[in-house]
């Protein structure tokens, strides 16, 4: 039975009028999905509809570009378009109008669909969309009733199409349009962002500066939630996040966490190219999968680091949705991080350059302070048993790298052995470095010895290179160490043992060859008992004890040391002393000496500075109010025996000497004048100086100066 058509809603004159409306309206879209409903707006009035949709194909194609509901949509989403009714007036260009949907048998699948999903259609219309340009899609109405629409409702429809086809020609335009200023924004973005990191590099040498300004811009023009450049630890083997700029973090991840190589980076590291992860997958991010599930990161893109044909970390990119990256991106990407790699060579290399030079700079100002203070001694003076056995020892030692301990009195010349070790080892062309541990202040010793970063704590100003790696491939002299503070030993224990350390504020660690010989006039084994010193510290330097003897135990070697030490000051003060009288060398042999060779040179100088003529004069009652330490018994006989030789010494001297008694007052305030002003530190005026002390006027105590040929700028 065929049902009579229903009448169409509205006059045609109504329609037609309308058309010119529903033109504007379209016009005045601005997205496709916006035009669909705008469109059923305009219409419901003039035609009966349960359904409107507007499907667009892409250009040459069978894919869908868009489809806009105007209604409700129909649940067919998934059907192929060739098994719908818009590819058939899309290939036809002819309008299709079925009045009974359910009598008519050209789409079963799409009947199928609607039936199982309880959608229900009666009748249909849908009618081309095309331009003089193109085939753009189709325009399709529905409704729940059969016979719903008449001829006049379909050459109303194609009458409209014209003029949605050109909306949406319009509005598809203006997108592509959109779309090409946008991608060429991003293009322009992108290759400013490779122009920046040109200018940067050229620029800026401060690796970790250069880098977190980089990764900062990265993410903005690749408008992703993450990125992090990782370097290979080439000791460690494993990979260091070195910068990392997530500002959305929740602190799983951060900077300086060591990874194993594993899944995508590794893979980008070994091939050389860049690696896309769209969807999660733990495999691709290895152990690093349950902090990248706890920070929300489903995608990632890693490009290698490369340079010169070696790859030397990864450069990554995460966000936080499903299928975000392209290859456009990786091929961008890979731009970037050769760049990137660029910086961090030159960074690298610009902070070697800059390490050797610091270190070279302070080996210098060292050096020149190791020859300015090179006063002490120019050669190992002595020929008695006691020094050759130790001379011997020297020469047995140096050439290995054993580590040495100094062991002797204060003043005996343990420093002068350092040396001689070091000149004899295979390290003498290297760095001799020296530190007295006791000189230096206890909260400043750990930074003296193992360096400092910037910042490392209140006053730390600039870097600082230690001692110890001031002395890599050389020697290190540790003197007076056993005074080193029980907190800092454990730390030089491990840096003897491992060959490396930290910078106090630095967490990377430095490796370092170096030769160590250590000095003390303390018992270190008593101060063991006493635990003031760390046993496994002490075996690790009594490698190699030798035994410096003090002077009362090489009593021949004094007079070629007093010779010595006369002939050196005398050329440097430009006298000429040409004899040394018998019995002062003779009381100079016999006393006990506690200072050692250091208080027998400053004994010496003292001497020579006091001497007018050709004979050495010397202050031997200087010896005997010294006030010095207990005498030491030795093979030449008792104190007594010794202070009886002084007393007959300075007799003698006073016999050849003085003539009458107004020479003999003289030489007393001589010697008193001197005396106060070596306390005084050669101050003659103001308070507490030698003429305060000595309760006399300035004036008169500089004109009896003058008398006697003293000179107060000697006792400074």
């Amino acid at each position: 039975m065929i049902l009579e058509p229903q009448v169409a809603r509205g006059t045609d004159a109504e329609r037609y009028a309308a058309l010119f409306h529903i033109s504007k309206a379209l016009s005045a879209c601005g997205e496709p999905e916006q035009l669909a409903r705008v469109l059923a707006d305009q219409l419901r009035g003039l035609i009966s509809f349960d359904h409107l949709d507007v499907l667009i194909l892409k250009e040459n194609s069978t894919e869908i570009e868009w489809h806009g509901w105007g209604t409700a949509p129909a649940a067919f989403h998934d059907l192929p378009v060739e098994e719908t009714s818009s590819w058939q007036v899309l290939n036809t260009q002819e309008p299709c109008h079925i009045a009974d949907w359910d009598a008519d048998d050209k789409f079963p699948r799409l009947k199928r669909i609607l039936e199982n999903s309880g959608t229900k259609i009666g009748s249909v219309i849908r009618v081309p969309l095309t331009t003089p340009h193109r085939r753009l899609g189709t325009l399709g109405v529905a409704s729940r009733d059969r016979n719903a629409y008449h001829p006049e409702d379909v050459c109303f429809l194609e009458l409209l199409s014209r003029g949605v086809a050109l909306a949406i020609d319009d509005v598809l335009n203006l997108r592509k349009s959109r779309a090409a200023q946008l991608e060429l924004e991003r293009q322009n973005s992108r290759l400013k962002l490779l122009l920046d990191l040109t200018n940067r590099i050229t620029s800026n040498l401060d690796l970790s500066e250069l880098l977190r300004a980089v990764s900062g811009n990265v993410r903005q023009v690749m408008e992703c939630d993450l990125v992090g450049i990782t370097l290979l630890d080439s000791e460690s083997g494993n990979f260091r996040i070195y910068v990392l700029d997530f500002p959305s973090s929740k602190g799983l991840l951060h900077e300086e966490l060591v990874t194993c190589q594993s899944g995508a980076s590794l893979r980008a590291f070994e091939t050389l190219k860049p690696v896309i992860v769209n969807q999660f997958d733990a495999a691709e991010f290895g152990e690093m999968s349950d902090i990248v599930i706890g920070e929300g990161i489903k995608t990632a893109c890693i490009a290698p680091l490369v340079n010169r044909g070696r790859a030397i970390g990864v450069l990554g990119l995460a966000r936080k949705e499903d299928n975000s990256f392209s290859e456009h991106d990786a091929e961008f990407l890979t731009e970037v991080a050769g760049q990137v790699a660029i910086a961090i060579e030159n960074a690298l290399a610009y902070r070697e350059i800059s390490e050797l030079k610091d270190t070279l700079a302070q080996e210098k100002v060292y050096l020149e302070e190791e020859i300015r203070s090179e006063l002490n001694f120019e050669q190992i003076v002595g020929t008695s048993p006691a020094l050759k056995h130790v001379l011997e020892l020297v020469e047995t030692v140096a050439s290995s790298d054993s580590t040495v301990l100094l062991l002797g009195d204060t003043g005996t010349g343990k420093e002068l052995i350092a040396r001689a070790i070091h000149d004899h080892s295979r390290r003498k062309d290297r760095t001799f470095v020296k530190l007295n541990c006791a000189a230096i202040p206890t909260g400043l010793l750990e930074s003296e010895l193992f360096g400092h970063e910037k910042g490392a704590f209140t006053g730390a100003i600039s870097q600082k290179i230690g001692r110890l790696e001031l002395a890599h491939q050389g020697t290190l002299f540790l003197d007076e160490v056993g005074d080193i503070p029980i907190e800092i030993q454990p730390k030089l224990l491990r840096a003897l043992q491992e060959r490396e350390f930290e910078r106090l504020g630095s967490t990377q660690t430095r490796k370092v060859s170096v030769r160590l010989v250590a000095a003390t006039n303390r018992d270190l084994e008593k101060m063991i008992g006493a635990r003031e010193f760390r046993s496994d510290l002490y075996y690790r330097l009594n490698v190699f004890p030798i035994r410096i003897p003090p002077l009362r135990e090489r009593k021949e070697d004094i007079p070629v040391l007093v010779r010595h030490f006369v002939h050196r000051f005398a050329r440097q003060m430009q006298k000429h002393i040409e004899t040394i009288p018998a019995t002062t060398m003779k009381a100079l042999t016999n006393w006990e000496w506690p200072g050692n060779i250091r208080e027998l040179e400053n004994f010496v100088e003292r001497a020579v500075i006091l001497t007018r003529g050709k004979s050495l004069e010397v202050p031997i009652a200087e010896l005997r109010n010294s006030g010095a330490a207990p005498p030491v018994p030795n093979h030449n006989g008792t104190q007594d025996e010794i202070s009886r030789i002084v007393r007959e010494t300075i007799s003698e001297i006073n016999k050849g000497t003085t003539k009458g008694a107004v020479k003999e007052h003289d030489e007393r305030e001589r010697q008193e004048i001197i005396h106060v002003l070596r306390e005084t530190k050669g101050r003659v005026g103001g308070a507490d100086g030698a003429a305060e002390r000595m309760a006399i006027n300035r004036t008169t105590l500089i004109s009896r100066m003058k008398k006697f040929g003293i000179d107060p700028r000697l006792f400074v």
